[in-house]
């Protein structure tokens, strides 16, 4: 669920800190992907095919335009998280949610198949969206690729949704920090915010609204002070209200130590034996994805090495042109050598 309608009340109140990119926009950055909500997407979009075949095809893609993405994989959720999950496990037809974090057959393949596309893979050790954000906070990624808004009171300071590799996809950018500004609050205030609103963590205030919670959190900054100033029989708030541990998920970290990352080649032989001979996904598909993968790669490196001989070659003239001006203003360097020392910058 993430937060309700958070980005319907960002998109109206502080617009600022939205922007819409392009795929290219993030040509080498490490982007870390909250796995379970990919393979959602895919199972959802393709219900008929195995998950494995999408996220080898976008995988490739990322890499493709030198995205160096970062698969997280959810561990055992917060126990305040059972109701929702039991309801989502109700929807979806299941007997029951998986509320103990270990991995079922097919996160087992997930874990295989990006081991083998050669991308770094993170156990989170509670929500992968906590994971990402705190990944981001401490400078080992650049962003999050999320469609649960719930990324951003987690402290994501870069939230990306829709960055789902097609050429003409209108990928959506929300910055926190720029979110904060607009919205004249503070982190831990936009987190007591996102509790109005609704989470996955507690029951919210019924009949409370998103314009409202604003302007409450706002003039009053916590939920406790909130409660004071609310019409309880409009407004009622739920018995054994758990906002103060919701609000201590949010503003928690992982109990982990920063990995790691690292990318290597993918293994083409293993991928056809997983996704052929395993999953049983035609062949000539896999092997022609991975040729044009190798291609792509092998034309912008050629593209790159182009740009890098042009910038030499324009920066040596460049270096030319002062060498000659220098020497004409030699003798007057020389005169002044003093007040020049002063001007000119340092070298670094």
């Amino acid at each position: 669920m993430g937060i309700t309608k958070l980005a319907d009340l960002i998109r109206l109140d502080a617009p600022g800190a939205i922007s819409h990119k392009d795929i290219s926009d993030y040509t080498g950055k490490v982007i870390a992907l909250d796995t379970s909500i990919v393979m959602n997407q895919f199972r959802a979009a393709t219900p008929s095919l195995s998950p494995l075949t999408g996220l080898f095809f976008r995988t490739l893609t990322f890499l493709e335009h030198d995205i160096k993405p970062v698969f997280v994989f959810d561990g055992k959720p917060p126990g305040e998280k059972t109701a929702v999950l039991e309801k989502r496990a109700e929807t979806a037809g299941m007997r029951s949610p998986n509320l103990t974090g270990t991995a079922s057959s097919q996160t087992k393949d997930c874990l295989q198949l990006l081991k083998l596309l050669g991308v770094p893979i993170i156990q989170a050790p509670g929500d992968a969206e906590a994971m990402c954000a705190w990944l981001v906070r401490e400078g080992t990624v650049d962003a999050v690729a999320s469609e649960d808004m719930d990324t951003l009171p987690f402290g994501a300071n870069i939230l990306i949704r829709q960055l789902n590799a097609k050429k003409d996809s209108d990928i959506i950018e929300y910055s926190l920090p720029k979110l904060l500004e607009k919205l004249q609050i503070s982190h831990e205030e936009f987190v007591d915010l996102c509790i109005l609103l609704g989470c996955d963590y507690c029951d919210k205030i019924a009949g409370l609204g998103p314009r409202r919670a604003l302007t409450l959190i706002q003039k009053h900054r916590t939920i406790e002070n909130v409660v004071l100033h609310i019409n309880r029989q409009t407004h009622p708030v739920p018995h054994f209200w758990k906002f103060e541990e919701a609000r201590k998920i949010f503003l928690g970290a992982p109990q982990t130590m920063a990995p790691e990352l690292t990318w290597t080649e993918p293994d083409e032989e293993a991928l056809v034996r997983l996704l052929c001979h395993v999953k049983h996904v035609r062949q000539d598909r896999v092997r022609q994805r991975m040729e044009k993968f190798r291609q792509t790669r092998e034309t912008k490196r050629e593209e790159r090495e182009k740009e890098r001989a042009a910038g030499r070659s324009k920066q040596t003239r460049m270096e030319d042109f002062f060498r000659v001006t220098r020497k004409r203003e030699q003798t007057v360097e020389a005169a002044d050598s003093s007040s020049s020392k002063r001007k000119r910058p340092k070298s670094k």
